[in-house]
């Protein structure tokens, strides 16, 4: 199995062009239905007195808001949401894998499952884009914060000679981003691959519980914490 490979499902025509839908996308679509699905779920009977599972919901929401109000300071308003939804998105893409079919090898019977779940985070193209969205939101905080003029000044610390030395600071940023979530989730893709083609079908649970959940959870939070620091970063120089 080639785990650099990105299968494409199937291709739309529009206009004499032709577009390829690969699993990525559509796995991508699964995890935004999940997501959609567990929000009308989830609020659909509040109660001024929560109980259950509200109490969990209201907890969470508590703790993001907090979070972008320490980081983000006025900003928090309007990218608080976004954080919580890029969470949220990088997590249930993370460690949807668990949901795919195994092969299963019993009594000289083969059992070939139909489809194989892949993280769309294991696509350096996902990635790529929301390291891209998240610098763009650094540059776009930083005019609001400063000015241009505020900010093309900062770029000029300590020493004007550091100009081309920290506009290569967003580049690294950027590729840092990307290459830190797709390397470690195409890492314990392959990783896993290779686990549950040589250990028999009970023991794969075990690493699993790592790859799949804690390693998604840990780089999700990763990629959201780094994005709040650049973008806190980028506010609170002008705050201070």
């Amino acid at each position: 199995m080639d785990a650099l490979e990105i299968k494409t499902i199937f291709t739309i025509t529009l206009f004499d062009c032709k577009i390829p839908i690969t699993e990525t996308v559509v796995v991508s679509w699964v995890v935004m239905l999940i997501l959609i699905t567990a929000s009308f779920i989830l609020t659909r009977r509040l109660k001024e007195i929560p109980s259950g599972p509200q109490t969990i919901l209201e907890t969470g929401v508590e703790f993001l808001n907090s979070f972008a109000r320490n980081q983000l300071g006025p900003f928090s308003k309007f990218l608080g949401p976004y954080m919580g939804s890029l969470f949220l998105f990088l997590l249930v893409s993370n460690i949807i894998p668990v949901l795919s079919p195994l092969p299963l090898k019993a009594f000289g019977h083969e059992f070939t499952p139909l489809f194989e779940i892949r993280p769309p985070t294991k696509d350096i193209n996902v990635t790529a884009a929301f390291a891209v969205i998240s610098i763009l939101l650094v540059l776009i905080c930083g005019f609001a914060a400063r000015g241009f003029f505020g900010w093309f000044k900062n770029l000029l610390n300590p020493v004007p000679i550091m100009l081309p030395f920290n506009l290569m600071d967003y580049g690294t940023r950027l590729i840092s981003l990307a290459l830190r979530l797709f390397g470690n989730m195409l890492g314990g893709f392959v990783l896993m691959s290779m686990i549950e083609g040589a250990l028999p079908i009970a023991l794969p649970v075990i690493p699993s519980l790592y790859f799949d959940f804690f390693d998604g959870i840990v780089q999700a939070g990763i990629f959201v914490f780094l994005t709040s620091l650049y973008i806190s970063e980028a506010v609170r120089i002008e705050t201070e």
